[in-house]
């Protein structure tokens, strides 16, 4: 689990609760990362639960609810930090999500594993806005807009494969690293991919054929059918969101 912050000092949504990092927010009285933990333990398909976190022995001091939970210090990006566990000795095959994936449940984990293509490298999990905007009329997400629909990310990911998803995520970090330089990101996803997709050529098929030659690796996708798996909190609006949706489940 992914649970590090980006640079650039303290987390808004952090500083906003007093809280010393996000993943200890709390919602609806749990902290955040907790919960996640509590759906990957309750996950048949999950062996060991890793969470990846900045000075773990301080961040996660005192902190009751871990146990039998390993720790990693976070690297310096999140593409770096699932790097490191992939390089593991039995690395693969890896599921990733992050702290912030308040409403995960084993229902959705159980799904996308199930899901999942046999022989892709690397799958992503995605949630049409169909799906989303059914139960969340109002809610405001970032869509990946392709010509046969528009997804959320799901922030959950398989890593199936340690040499052929070793080669994705090292892709990944390239991109990463350019995220504030766009001409970078352009030349490394490929200029032809960028304009195919902002004119709403693309589907999302031919986005992952091609980024899958790009970087060596077979990469799929799992449509999703849990509007809650889009949801992740990141700002205020999602912290209330992801509250009434636990009080619906009758956990808040």
């Amino acid at each position: 689990m992914l649970a590090g912050r980006r640079k650039g000092g303290p987390d808004p949504m952090a500083a906003a609760a007093g809280g010393s990092h996000k993943a200890l927010l709390p919602v609806a009285g749990v902290p955040m990362l907790l919960r996640v933990v509590a759906a990957l333990r309750a996950s048949p398909a999950v062996g060991r639960v890793v969470v990846c976190v900045e000075s773990p022995g301080e961040t996660l001091s005192g902190l009751r609810g871990l146990e039998g939970v390993e720790t990693r210090a976070a690297a310096a990006s999140p593409a770096a930090s699932v790097a490191a566990a992939l390089a593991e000795p039995g690395g693969a095959p890896l599921l990733v999500t992050t702290a912030d994936h308040a409403l995960l449940t084993p229902e959705m984990v159980g799904h996308f594993l199930r899901s999942a293509p046999p022989g892709a490298a690397a799958v992503a999990a995605l949630a049409r806005s169909e799906t989303v905007l059914a139960a969340y009329p109002g809610t405001r997400r970032t869509w990946l807009r392709f010509r046969d629909g528009a997804f959320s990310g799901c922030n959950l990911f398989l890593l199936a494969d340690a040499d052929a998803a070793g080669r994705a995520v090292a892709f990944w970090r390239r991109v990463e690293g350019s995220r504030k330089r766009p001409l970078a990101m352009a030349r490394a996803l490929g200029p032809l991919l960028v304009l195919r997709f902002a004119l709403g050529r693309l589907t999302l098929r031919a986005a992952l054929d091609a980024l899958g030659r790009r970087c060596g690796a077979r990469l799929a996708a799992v449509e999703m059918p849990f509007a809650d798996a889009a949801v992740d909190v990141d700002k205020p609006d999602d912290l209330a969101l992801a509250e009434a949706a636990l009080r619906r489940r009758g956990e808040g």
